[in-house]
């Protein structure tokens, strides 16, 4: 089997242009496979490669600076997920295009799986999907609320409406936020708090810790989780899930007989 490590981290990286090749050749070295990226604000990506050789590159960001409480997220394919190594420098590690955020100190509040749906069954709590439609529309959590977002960057618009519209109504909700892994959330729990909202909470770890650490029979979520790589979907356990990606317009579908994709290639 292979080990595949989703990662990240916001630090505080004074030239991460010198990171990227000891990094990168690392990786190459210990035959390791998948995209990482590296911006002054820190390093995400996925990875996946043996057990051994995915540990030696996990031990060797944790040294990098600001990187030993890095958050890690393992699972597994029966197949190599990813075709070569790419170590990608970046102005942001997951893009958001909002100047003066600091995740470290203004993320909301962390929510560990296990309360997880003691605060979304909460009828005075909001739940947001923060990733983008095409995630969405493969799985979410019960009743949590669709942006309809085509990137990231497109996320503090439509939250700054819908704050505006809350207001409006007289109401002050519970806000809960969550996404893959939890990066996107670092970002848009922060941004919702400078934005003034003060009682905001995001899922530790991500919708991949959840499917992880919940058992089925007490799961919210419903449907499959994409993911960034040849799995496509994954689901409850982080077993691999039953979508496969059309190649025409990069949608995840349960069948490519049946998708129906009449996109022209050239």
């Amino acid at each position: 089997m292979i080990t595949v490590a989703a990662l990240y981290r916001f630090a505080h990286f004074a030239s991460p242009e010198q990171l990227r090749l000891p990094l990168l050749t690392l990786c190459t070295v210990q035959g390791v496979r998948g995209t990482l990226l590296l911006a002054e604000e820190g390093i995400n990506g996925t990875i996946a490669g043996s057990a051994e050789c995915v540990a030696m590159v996990i031990a060797y960001i944790r040294t990098l600076p600001d990187c030993a409480d890095l958050d890690v997220k393992y699972s597994t394919a029966e197949t190599m997920p990813f075709g070569r190594m790419k170590v990608r420098l970046k102005q942001e590690i997951v893009t958001m295009g909002q100047e003066g955020l600091d995740p470290v100190r203004q993320a909301g509040t962390y929510v560990d799986p296990g309360d997880w749906n003691a605060l979304i069954d909460d009828p005075d709590t909001v739940v947001i999907d923060t990733r983008n439609a095409y995630e969405v529309a493969i799985g979410t959590f019960a009743g949590a609320i669709n942006p309809h977002t085509k990137s990231f960057r497109e996320f503090p618009e439509w939250f700054d409406t819908f704050a505006a519209n809350l207001a409006a109504q007289g109401r002050t909700p519970k806000i809960a936020m969550f996404c893959t892994g939890g990066i996107r959330c670092e970002k848009s729990t922060a941004y919702a708090r400078a934005r003034g909202v003060s009682e905001v909470h995001h899922l530790n770890g991500g919708i991949l810790r959840y499917l992880e650490d919940v058992p089925p029979n007490e799961s919210r979520w419903q449907g499959e989780c994409f993911v960034f790589d040849e799995r496509v979907a994954v689901g409850p356990g982080l077993r691999p899930g039953h979508h496969v990606l059309c190649r025409r317009c990069g949608a995840a579908v349960p069948s490519l007989a049946d998708h129906g994709c009449k996109r022209d290639l050239g």
